[in-house]
This record gives C-alpha cells, structure tokens and sequence, in this order.
C-alpha cells in the first residue's frame, strides 16, 4: 500500500480501523477491548473513534463522550490494573499503523496528539486508584 497525507475522514477511519485490527490481535491490550466492547458494538466504536480523532485532526464537531470517565471505568472493571505498559504498548501500535498508511502534517499530529491523550488519560487514571492503606 502506498502511504498518503491524511486529508478527510475516509483517512481517519482507515487508520482508525487498521489500529483497532492490531488492538485486536495484540497479546497485552487486546483483551481489555475485546472485553469491553461487544463484538457487535465494533462499528459503532470505529465511528465513535474516527469522531474522535476527525475532531482531533480537523477540529469538527462530530465526537461526543467523555473518554476521561470511559478510561476510568475500564481500569476499574479491571481492577485497577490498567498500566504505563497498556498506554505505551497503545502508543506503539498506533505509531506503527500511522506509519504504515500516511505521512505528512497530520499523521505527525496524530502522533502528537496521540501522545499527549495517553499522558493525560494515563494520570488521570491513576489519581483514581485507590490508595493503599497501611
């Protein structure tokens, strides 16, 4: 496949999708997406996600939710297990899928932003662990 600039949200949800098929597939953080979101709620995540990141990229007005409290709840249901590991290895994966598909300005802010999402999202995450009593 022959990279290309990000320029409209068939873009986005191409490396939207593409991303979520490695989620799929990856060994640390595939089975907290498989667990959260039923297979047949998979569509409706993909537009959620390209709302989202079409939002990110080309400041529409599509994405509607609270991806603050959505993250808590996984960690959570997860009993509090989510880690620097499962944001980094998330980093990665969508590092490598931009890479494979695009270049140019919006891929690097995808990158960009992407990163400072899992920086936000992890510490917000982690100021709602419980506390350990002693």
């Amino acid at each position: 496949m022959n990279k290309k600039e990000i320029i409209h949200r068939a873009d986005v949800f191409l490396l939207v999708k593409s991303f979520y098929d490695k989620i799929k597939e990856d060994d640390l953080i595939g089975v907290i997406f498989l667990k959260m979101i039923p297979e047949n709620e998979w569509n409706d995540h993909l537009e959620k996600l390209t709302d989202f990141w079409e939002t990110n990229l080309f400041f529409v007005r599509k994405y509607k939710g609270n991806p603050i409290q959505v993250h808590k709840n996984v960690d959570e249901k997860f009993e509090h297990s989510i880690s620097q590991e499962h944001f980094g290895r998330w980093l990665q994966l969508w590092f490598t899928t931009i890479d494979e598909l695009f270049y140019g300005e919006k891929a690097d802010q995808a990158k960009e932003r992407a990163r400072n999402i899992a920086s936000m999202l992890f510490m917000k995450i982690f100021k709602n662990k419980p506390k350990a009593t002693s």
